[in-house]
């Protein structure tokens, strides 16, 4: 099993409307591809954890890559690991903007201290980081 985490920039502000349309064909391909992972979004960058075997994970990433909403695309880390740190998120999402976006299935409220688990991972780590430096918890 490999596993991705990227960096992005979006080409301008999201709206929830447009968030909502990303989660929705994301967890389509995801699923198609049986790749798991979670997306975080604030104020116009993205963080993104991927993982799935090689040839589907990369197939996802490339389509990322290609994606007229992202630019300064950033690989930040990849490498193999023994078992899936989300197994159960086609997609787990979480933004700033948390009042309308609870009522989404699957969405991640990050002032819960454990809203993505304790694993010293480099991928949670990473996603601990874009949330707290985001100020989009509270503590952990």
């Amino acid at each position: 099993m490999e596993y991705l985490v990227y960096v992005s920039t979006a080409k301008k502000f999201m709206s929830d409307a447009e968030l909502l349309d990303l989660l929705q064909a994301a967890r389509i391909k995801n699923a198609e591809h049986n790749v798991t992972g979670m997306l975080l979004y604030s104020e116009g960058t993205f963080i993104q954890a991927l993982e799935g075997e090689k040839e589907n994970l990369y197939a996802i990433y490339n389509a990322i890559t290609l994606d007229s909403r992202h630019r300064n695309i950033i690989l930040m880390v990849s490498g193999s690991v023994e078992e899936r740190i989300f197994p159960n998120w086609s997609m787990g999402f979480a933004s700033v903007n948390a009042d309308v976006l609870e009522l989404i299935e699957g969405y991640l409220n990050p002032s819960n201290k454990n809203f993505i688990g304790d694993s010293n991972h480099a991928t949670i780590l990473m996603l601990k980081t874009f949330v707290k430096i985001n100020k989009l918890s509270l503590s952990f």
